[in-house]
């Protein structure tokens, strides 16, 4: 992660992420989301970009978000929270997967939308982009909606170890210019490693920042 992020925010991110995280519920659409009464995170990006085990990589838990090698298989948006702290954790249904029967694809990609267009906690979405193949036109196509939509967001670097660190410098610097053309995204990219535990340290210190700007 790029700037210079304070240490009391660091050490905010560890001890929030090291509390008992859990799952809450699971919404298949925007009917069953929860009351609307927490900051929410929430995490998007194209199917099998690493994005539930990056989160089982945050929330210091294997396992808690389902994670698979077929594409699609998060279908809802998963809730997850701890006590005594206004702080949703979303999981969202990837993007992107062909290997769905068109009716399941059109409605996943209008919970997608509705969600992100509509929730007034939404605090900011984390944008995954597999560090092997980089920004694809389904990612595009969900950061004009979220530019659109004025809704905060930033983009993190999946699957880093994946590739060599030169490789990895040049997709951040092409990367980081593209971020400057989109009015609603955070100008400073996080590449991660959910196996290595690269970047998972700046992502809680990201997350601790907001909610504590927002509380």
């Amino acid at each position: 992660m790029t700037g210079q992020p304070d240490e009391a925010m660091i050490a905010g991110g560890e001890l929030l992420f090291e509390r008992p995280w859990r799952f809450l519920k699971s919404a298949p659409a925007l009917e069953f989301l929860p009351p609307a009464d927490k900051v929410e995170i929430a995490f998007a990006g194209r199917s099998n970009v690493g994005k539930s085990s990056l989160i089982n990589a945050l929330l210091r838990q294997n396992g808690i978000a389902r994670t698979s090698n077929t594409p699609g298989r998060t279908q809802e948006l998963n809730f997850f929270e701890t006590d005594d702290v206004p702080l949703f954790v979303v999981d969202m249904p990837g993007y992107g997967f062909a290997k769905a029967p068109k009716e399941k694809v059109d409605s996943w990609n209008e919970l997608i939308s509705g969600y992100l267009r509509g929730r007034p906690t939404l605090a900011r979405v984390f944008v995954l982009v597999d560090s092997r193949h980089g920004l694809k036109p389904h990612d595009l196509d969900v950061m004009r909606m979220l530019d659109e939509a004025a809704v905060s967001y930033q983009l993190v670097l999946t699957k880093a170890d994946k590739i060599k660190p030169t490789e990895l410098q040049a997709l951040v610097d092409k990367t980081a210019a593209v971020l400057k053309t989109h009015a609603a995204a955070f100008p400073f990219l996080i590449a991660t490693s959910a196996e290595k535990g690269q970047g998972v340290g700046d992502l809680r210190t990201a997350i601790a920042t907001i909610l504590a700007e927002r509380t």
